[in-house]
């Protein structure tokens, strides 16, 4: 454990974001993990203070400190409103998104032995964003897959596999209609997985995936896909385990990662002290381990399965009645004991 405070940048994100990340913050905090916080802002929060959505000061914060730990940003579906989570990826880098989907002791779910990864590209596919009107009424919206893309997040999820013991990589895409674009991408995987031997290698087209997943997801063990389609199917594996307030996140590039909650900002809820900050406490202790603080990381992630598997103290979601309060201060009560 480190001496002196490790500096992190902490941006707490929009409505439900400060409750959630004050509690991850508790909790660190009582596992005994010295930080400075760097607090930074980004988007309604950015905009009221400093008029801009995107802060340069955000972006050079998370650059120096090279961690951040980021709540929930409020992204309206209005047109001209930028997506804050895609801008920081592209802009950092941040080329994989990791999310670990892991079933709970105690919590109702659809299945009860879920244990997945999900590796998704980051930086490009139709997720990019990139959309012209071609004349009125007619918009373009282009999907672009490139070989040097598609080679390193391929690496990424094979060195993800090996260093953390799991034994198959399979790569979810639409070759058999888009035979180009995620033809290229099943190229590039293809001749990754030759580099790892020892892993065993499989495909599977996307729809056929989401079939099997809701059927038997024990079949899986790294899911390796595309932008778009790991957005949807990250969400869809949280929905196999109890849902998005229960999956920790993380984007990362080659020097810099940015660990964020996988769900949304929940704007009606500000204030009211009920939202579930499992997912944000657990990706915490995902940046602790990052950090090389996986001890600590460990008795974080035993003392939420503990709390939740004795079922006394749930948030509303998950069936209780408990505040974000009450629920964060027995995740901290069985830390200590």
């Amino acid at each position: 454990m480190a001496n002196k405070p490790y500096k992190i940048t902490l941006i707490e994100g929009d409505g439900i974001g400060p409750e959630v990340a004050g509690a991850a913050r508790k909790v660190i905090a009582a596992a005994g993990v010295p930080i400075g916080w760097d607090i930074q802002y980004l988007g309604i929060e950015a905009q009221n203070r400093f008029g801009t959505l995107l802060p340069d000061e955000t972006l050079e914060s998370i650059r120096r400190n090279q961690v951040a730990l980021k709540g929930p940003i409020t992204t309206p579906g209005s047109e001209g409103y930028p997506s804050l989570n895609v801008a920081i990826r592209q802009q950092l880098d941040l080329y994989a998104c990791l999310r670990p989907v892991k079933s709970f002791p105690g919590v109702r779910s659809v299945h009860s032995d879920v244990d997945l990864v999900v590796v998704r590209e980051n930086t490009e596919d139709l997720y990019a964003g990139h959309e012209h009107e071609v004349v009125p009424g007619v918009i373009e919206s282009l999907k672009l897959i490139t070989r040097s893309a598609s080679t390193r997040i391929a690496r990424f999820a094979f060195k993800y596999a090996k260093d953390n013991g799991r034994k198959k990589v399979t790569s979810v895409h639409k070759a058999n209609i888009m035979k180009l674009s995620d033809g290229l991408f099943l190229d590039c995987c293809r001749q990754v997985a030759k580099e790892y031997p020892f892993i065993e290698y499989g495909e599977m087209i996307v729809d056929s995936t989401c079939q099997h997943l809701v059927l038997n997801p024990k079949q899986f063990d790294v899911l390796l896909m595309e932008n778009l389609y790991g957005d949807i199917i990250s969400d869809l594996c949280a929905g196999l385990v109890g849902g998005l307030g229960l999956v920790p996140g993380a984007n990362l590039g080659d020097t810099i990662a940015v660990f964020e909650a996988t769900h949304g900002s929940w704007p009606e809820a500000t204030g009211k002290d009920i939202a579930n900050p499992t997912a944000l406490i657990l990706t915490g202790a995902m940046m602790l381990r990052h950090i090389e603080e996986g001890e600590v990381a460990d008795r974080i992630e035993s003392a939420v399965c503990c709390v939740l598997a004795e079922g006394r103290v749930r948030t509303g979601d998950l069936g209780g009645t408990a505040s974000t309060t009450e629920y964060t201060e027995q995740i901290i009560e069985h830390l200590s004991s």
